[in-house]
């Protein structure tokens, strides 16, 4: 069946995508040995025949290769004349060649371009990559580096930036002829990759290694008795074991690495990481105009606006600007809108695209335990290029997937290290111990949520274990709407609209879901009615990316949702709080961020018992802008463990029963500029062993009773420019571990430490840090 598919893309391409045809007719010769009598008479004997004589003809020139009876100039002579006779066009003979080698068509065989044979040469394969060469070049030279490592997600181009280093004339300079690359990948070989080491360091016959310890340590004796400047370019590296395998020490020798996940580079003093960044848009535009037209800008006669459009929508991936490009290259103006419309929605718009981009960053996938694996998918919740508290995402793996904080921690680190998301923080908070990832954010590049869409997308809509839009829409997708009288498996639903009436929903059956995110840009909005059906629901993030924020209607239809844990709401006008204490009173978690409407809490102070919040573990409320105080039935959560209001400027108090929150291990209570004091109340907190107060500029002093939080290990207390002296108290903290603070306090604290033998405490001096980054949403 395979192979009748492929015949099938084979037939259905133009005679003008000379490459897609030969790209077709190679994996179909890899599939030669099932369907050979098939292909013989359905094929045409040219094109068969022309793909098997290169094939054979590259196989035959790789060995003459490897046993030294053929140069690589010669070789790759040779090779060109073969390539040569595809087209009557030069120019795009050489960017097919170039593609093929990309695309591991010719099985390993070295496939470069001769710059005497067309006027394309390395650089023009390396369209913005000389700055990255620059500096790579500027770190493998200094002395004190031997190992230089290139990290980045997929498609980002570090092979072909390899590629382009081997081959600079600085580089040849000072390496000579003992430059050596050798692609790694996931499932190497190491005995004979290093036997292939040996052979070309070395250049002599080599020994008959038993195993790969027994090589590796021959050739390291080898290196150090010969002092030679050797660079060795070990690229797509998976893992680390793998690595220590091949790496070695030597007079002059030195190894650059590249590797999509960055903890597979030991950290050593003489080791030196750079992270390959996207293409900024000069450079992308000639990268995509040359995979595209042949040149490294828009000709004459193309629609520019059109060409602009899709090449953004690429975001400065090599990867995506090339498989793109190429196939729109040589295509009429409408398939190029169909194309823009596509890529918008987050489609694929072609065969070649869709195994192109997606099969070669899949790969990427492939390497995660199926844990992790679902916890990618579970990426295409959110939309790409945005920053989104990495809180949001941890509910859905806590609730949803049913992994420990702890656990789901580690699996976003995970993926941050092997570039599948991106980590930012504002550096304030050293709580993620604690269970707080509040300071933490992480954000996606389109083609890696593309690819999770893409993944997730594969089985029939309403069975999906992930129903995502893609993009924001004015309404539900038609497709959706066709099935709303049928009952959907997903787990996880995310749907982003714009402004919402109570009309405009159908009537979905989400009897399954348990996560629900709802994304729009509005000042009004109405949730769904086919919400209070969703009866096992445990998630609720709502976000508004609108510039002012959103009033939102139909908040009774949550009274019905019994299984709910946690509810998540960003930018919108919160109505009050006591009409929903119901909804209170079943939730562990609660997360305001940006809101308004809270300054009417403090009215509630009359009625304590509306706010009883008996089960609640989580707490946060950040940029609510209008909070002056906190009621004081607010406290009444005996079973929270993390309490966190931050970037609340109108805060002028905390709650004089804040000692009631018995089961506390973590208080967050930074940057309320207006915050005067602590409550006395403060040292019942018998289990506390976090405390953040960093910010609190109005804070003049800390109660005496803080001395009594004996299980107090971390305190945070940077830029509190109003503080002056600490109470005598502290002295009793004999479990404080670390503090952060400014240089006055600290000199305080350092006095303390130095008459108290049994205080093990280090102080952590850090300058004043200013930022505006929490408003690049």
């Amino acid at each position: 069946m395979k192979g009748v598919e492929l015949l099938k893309k084979w037939e259905g391409t133009s005679c003008f995508k000379f490459f897609h045809s030969l790209r077709y007719g190679f994996q179909i010769r890899q599939l030669e040995g099932e369907i050979s009598d098939f292909l013989r008479y359905q094929m045409p004997v040219n094109i068969f025949l022309e793909v098997k004589n290169l094939i054979a003809e590259l196989t035959n020139l790789r060995q003459q290769y490897e046993l030294g009876s053929m140069d690589e100039s010669k070789m790759n002579e040779t090779i060109f004349k073969h390539v040569s006779k595809l087209t009557n066009d030069p120019q795009q003979n050489a960017i097919i060649l170039n593609q093929m080698g990309a695309d591991n068509m010719f099985d390993g065989a070295l496939v470069e371009v001769p710059c005497n044979h067309v006027g394309l040469g390395m650089s023009d394969f390396a369209v913005g990559l000389e700055k990255n060469i620059w500096n790579l070049k500027r770190a493998l030279l200094q002395s004190e580096v031997t190992v230089v490592g290139v990290h980045g997600m997929g498609g980002l181009g570090k092979t072909t930036l390899a590629l382009a280093l081997s081959n600079d004339k600085d580089i040849k300079d000072v390496f000579q002829n003992n430059i050596i690359f050798i692609t790694v990948s996931e499932s190497p070989n190491l005995k004979v990759i290093l036997e292939t080491m040996w052979e070309k360091i070395v250049r002599r016959k080599r020994p008959e290694f038993q195993n790969v310890e027994e090589a590796h340590r021959q050739l390291q004796q080898q290196l150090l008795r010969q002092a030679k400047p050797t660079l060795v370019i070990l690229d797509d590296v998976w893992s680390r074991a793998n690595l220590e395998k091949l790496l070695f020490e030597g007079v002059g020798y030195k190894t650059l690495v590249t590797t999509r996940d960055r903890s597979t580079i030991p950290k050593m003093t003489s080791t030196q990481l750079y992270e390959l960044p996207l293409l900024d848009d000069g450079d992308a535009l000639s990268l995509f105009c040359f995979w595209a037209f042949g040149q490294k800008s828009i000709p004459s006669t193309a629609n520019e606006h059109l060409v602009k459009q899709v090449q953004a929508q690429c975001k400065g991936l090599p990867l995506a600007l090339k498989v793109i490009g190429s196939s729109l290259h040589g295509e009429p103006w409408p398939v190029w809108e169909s194309a823009k419309k596509k890529l918008l929605n987050g489609e694929s718009i072609s065969d070649y695209h869709k195994e192109g981009l997606f099969k070669c960053l899949e790969t990427s996938i492939g390497v995660l335990d199926e844990e992790a694996r679902e916890c990618f998918l579970d990426l295409g919740s959110f939309p790409e290029d945005r920053k989104i508290s990495v809180d949001a995402l941890l509910d859905i793996w806590v609730y949803v997937r049913k992994i420990e904080w702890q656990d789901a921690f580690v699996i976003l680190l995970e993926l941050a290290s092997r570039n599948l998301l991106n980590l930012t923080s504002n550096l304030r908070s050293q709580a993620i111990n604690y269970g707080s990832a509040s300071e933490l954010y992480f954000s996606q590049h389109d083609v890696m949520r593309a690819l999770a869409l893409d993944m997730a997308s594969r089985d029939r809509i309403f069975c999906r274990k992930r129903l995502f839009m893609p993009r924001k829409e004015e309404s539900l997708p038609g497709k959706w709407e066709l099935f709303k009288d049928q009952a959907f498996d997903a787990q996880i639903v995310s749907i982003h609209t714009g402004t919402m009436e109570e009309d405009q929903w159908c009537k979905m059956n989400f009897c399954e879901a348990e996560a629900l995110v709802l994304l729009f840009s509005a000042t009004n909005y109405f949730l769904p009615s086919f919400l209070s059906k969703m009866r096992k629901l445990k998630v609720l993030i709502v976000f508004n990316y609108g510039s002012k924020r959103a009033t939102v209607k139909g908040l009774p239809l949550l009274s019905s949702l019994a299984q709910l844990k946690t509810i998540r709401l960003e930018r919108l006008v919160v109505p009050p709080l006591q009409e929903h204490s119901k909804v209170l009173q079943k939730l562990e978690k609660v997360s305001l961020s940006l809101c308004e409407g809270l300054g009417n809490m403090s009215r509630f102070n009359g009625n304590q018992s509306n706010l009883k919040l008996p089960v609640m573990l989580d707490f946060n409320m950040d940029h609510c802008c209008d909070l002056e105080e906190l009621p004081l039935g607010i406290c009444d959560m005996s079973s929270a463990q993390k309490w966190s209001i931050t970037n609340c400027h109108l805060l002028r108090k905390l709650p004089d029963d804040l000692g009631r929150l018995s089961s506390l291990r973590m208080l967050r209570i930074s940057a309320c500029l207006g915050l005067k004091e602590l409550p006395a109340s403060i040292g019942k907190l018998g289990k506390l062993e976090y405390m953040d107060i960093s910010l609190c500029e109005c804070l003049k002093e800390l109660p005496e009773e803080i001395g009594q939080l004996k299980k107090l290990e971390e305190l945070d207390m940077r830029e509190c420019a109003r503080l002056r002296k600490l109470p005598k108290s502290v002295g009793g903290l004999k479990s404080l571990k670390h503090v952060i603070c400014d240089e006055k306090i600290g000199q305080q604290w350092n006095r303390l430490k130095s008459f108290s033998a049994t205080m093990d405490l280090r102080v952590e001096i850090v300058e004043a840090h200013f930022s505006l980054d929490w408003l690049d949403g």
